[in-house]
C-alpha cells in the first residue's frame, strides 16, 4: 500500500482534508479513494471541511501517467474524479477551498464544488485545460464550470483552456475572495468559524434545493463521460494498430 496523498485532521467541529503527494498532487485512483474515505469521515464528525492542497499547489488533476496509459484504471480514475463532484456540491456541512496554488482541469472541477473558494496571491494558474489536451470537455466539467464562472469565462475556459492569473481567476468566478499565502489558512479557518453558526439542518436542505438539478445532470453525465473516454480510447488503440 502506498504512501496516503489525502491527510485529515479534524478540530473545534473543523476537518482539514489536505492533498499532498509532495509533487503536483496528480489525482490517480487511490486519491479518490482517500478523498472520499476524509469526506466520510468529516460527514461523520459533523465537520465543516477545509480543502487544501500542498505549498504551490492545489492539484493538478487527473493522473496523466494513469490516464495514457487507458484501459480499466484509467476508466476507474475517471469515474471516480467525476462522482466526487455530486457528492461535495450535497456535502450536509459547509465545505471551504483554500487553493495553495495551482489548480488544473479535474482539480478545479473538485475546488468549483465547494461553497466558498479562497485563492493565493502568487504566479499561480488556474485552467481547466482539457481542450489543450486533446480531449474534448467532459460534460461533468462543463456543468461544474457553468455553475460557478460568468459566462464570457466559461466561453474561454471550456472552448480556449485559456490559463488565468490568480486575479483574473477571482473575477471569472473561480474564487470568492483572494489572499497572501500566509492568510490562506487563517482565513479559511475564520469562514469555518463564521460558518459555524449556520443551522446545518437548514444550510444541507437549502444546498440540496438550489443544486438539485445540477446534482441530477452530474451524477448522470459521470457514465456518458465515462462511456465516452472508453470511446476515446479505443480510437487511440486503433489509430496506434
Amino acid at each position: 500500500m502506498g504512501e496516503a496523498r489525502v491527510h485529515y485532521e479534524f478540530s473545534d467541529g473543523i476537518a482539514v482534508i489536505r492533498i499532498d503527494d509532495g509533487k503536483r498532487n496528480a489525482l490517480p485512483p487511490a486519491a479518490f479513494h482517500e478523498l472520499n474515505a476524509a469526506f466520510d469521515r468529516a460527514e461523520a464528525d459533523q465537520a465543516i471541511v477545509i480543502l487544501t492542497g500542498r505549498e504551490g499547489v492545489f492539484s493538478a488533476g487527473y493522473d496523466l501517467k494513469v490516464l495514457r496509459g487507458g484501459g480499466p484504471q484509467a476508466l476507474n480514475m475517471v469515474r471516480l474524479g467525476y462522482s466526487l463532484t455530486p457528492r461535495v456540491l450535497s456535502f450536509p456541512y459547509p465545505v471551504i477551498t483554500a487553493c495553495s496554488g495551482h489548480a488544473l482541469a479535474m482539480g478545479v472541477f473538485l475546488m468549483l464544488c465547494s461553497d466558498y473558494i479562497i485563492g493565493t496571491r502568487g504566479e499561480f494558474k488556474v485552467a481547466a485545460n482539457e481542450v489543450a489536451l486533446g480531449l474534448p470537455m467532459p460534460r461533468v466539467g462543463a456543468a461544474v464550470l457553468r455553475h460557478r464562472l460568468t459566462p464570457a469565462a466559461f466561453e474561454r475556459v471550456v472552448n480556449l483552456s485559456e490559463y488565468f492569473p490568480v486575479e483574473e481567476a477571482r473575477d471569472a468566478g473561480f474564487f470568492d475572495e483572494v489572499v497572501t499565502p500566509d492568510q490562506l489558512m487563517a482565513r479559511a479557518r475564520a469562514h469555518a468559524a463564521a460558518y459555524a453558526e449556520l443551522d446545518m439542518r437548514a444550510h444541507a436542505a437549502t444546498k440540496r434545493r438550489i443544486r438539485r438539478e445540477l446534482i441530477r445532470t452530474l451524477r448522470r453525465s459521470v457514465w456518458v463521460d465515462v462511456a465516452e473516454a472508453a470511446w476515446l480510447g479505443l480510437q487511440a488503440a486503433r489509430r496506434k494498430g
